[in-house]
């Protein structure tokens, strides 16, 4: 369950599980208390574990992405659903090999290639780093330039690289 402020009650989602209801968890934890809040989180960016069930945005080629962000934290377009709920709690999804999530822009890289492999290989997904033009966190093959080598998903299929807020 999503509570949201009235204010944010029509915003859309950047993430939506597909098929989640067995096969994904929402892992309950908090934000970094450390987050300065500089970039935004959206739903679907990549996120990764501190000790303790704390979370924080997957930045750096070392990092390994624990699971896709299920809040907004995004100054930008003035929605933060950890701090209006007077509580540091954050949720994480993080699924299991038969689920599926659709993810929207802006929480991918929109500038990546993601053409399918025709040859039955699979393509992986990582997170871009903080050199990154549009930011870190955000899902990105893995093997693009700027990008971690520590898989987070499988592409199953594209939609479209427009679909977006």
């Amino acid at each position: 369950m999503f509570r949201t402020t009235l204010a944010n009650v029509a915003q859309k989602r950047t993430i939506r599980p597909l098929y989640a209801t067995t096969q994904a968890t929402p892992w309950a934890g908090y934000l970094d208390p450390a987050w300065a809040r500089t970039v935004d989180i959206f739903p679907g960016m990549v996120m990764t574990k501190l000790a303790n069930e704390v979370f924080t945005l997957a930045a750096n080629a070392g990092q390994k992405g624990f699971g896709l962000a299920g809040l907004f934290v995004a100054p930008a377009l003035g929605i933060d659903e950890v701090r209006s709920s007077g509580t540091n709690n954050f949720t994480v999804w993080t699924g299991g090999l038969d689920s599926a999530f659709e993810v929207l822009a802006p929480a991918f890289d929109t500038t990546a290639d993601y053409t399918q492999p025709t040859d039955g290989t699979k393509k992986y997904l990582t997170h871009t780093l903080t050199a990154h033009a549009k930011g870190p966190g955000l899902l990105t093959p893995v093997g693009t330039s700027n990008a971690s080598t520590n898989p987070v998903a499988e592409l199953v299929s594209v939609v479209g690289t427009s679909r977006s807020l």
